[in-house]
């Protein structure tokens, strides 16, 4: 990254808010409809593997291979451009502390953080509503942050 790319990264830094929790769960919302694509996708390219013999909740090989499928998704969204397609629409970007996109380990963390934070009736998500930093467990777990841009 050249100097002028570094300015211009710090300056939008600086004038980005944390994203507020209403606007995260519009975000998921959005990114409902892309992922279901995903994991119909993911299910049809296995049906001649399984057939109708495997449930998604009931065989754990399978509810994997669609775990997968998901990050593969969120994993290419936020290492390649810093959003998804609900985070382009409300115009937010996941940045590192350092301001970068996350590479593939720290997207792997946040991924599996942020099921962790959907177990106790997402709890680890309303915790943004009383943060002023507006974080939820898995931007503190996985060193990240979601950041709306101007």
């Amino acid at each position: 990254m050249d100097s002028k790319e570094t300015e211009t990264r710090a300056g939008t830094q600086s004038a980005a808010q944390p994203c507020g929790l209403p606007r995260r769960l519009l975000i998921m919302l959005y990114d409902v409809l892309p992922l279901l694509a995903v994991m119909f996708i993911a299910a049809v390219v296995a049906l001649p593997v399984t057939g109708d013999r495997v449930r998604a909740g009931q065989d754990i090989g399978y509810s994997l291979y669609l775990a997968a499928a998901g990050f593969v998704y969120y994993g290419l969204c936020w290492t390649r451009a810093g959003k998804t397609l609900g985070m382009r629409a409300w115009k937010v970007e996941i940045v590192t502390l350092d301001g970068h996109h996350p590479g593939w380990g720290r997207a792997l963390g946040r991924y599996a953080a942020t099921l962790l934070s959907l177990v106790p009736l997402g709890l680890g998500i309303w915790v943004a509503a009383w943060r002023s930093d507006r974080a939820c467990w898995h931007d503190r777990l996985s060193g990240t942050r979601l950041l709306r841009r101007p």
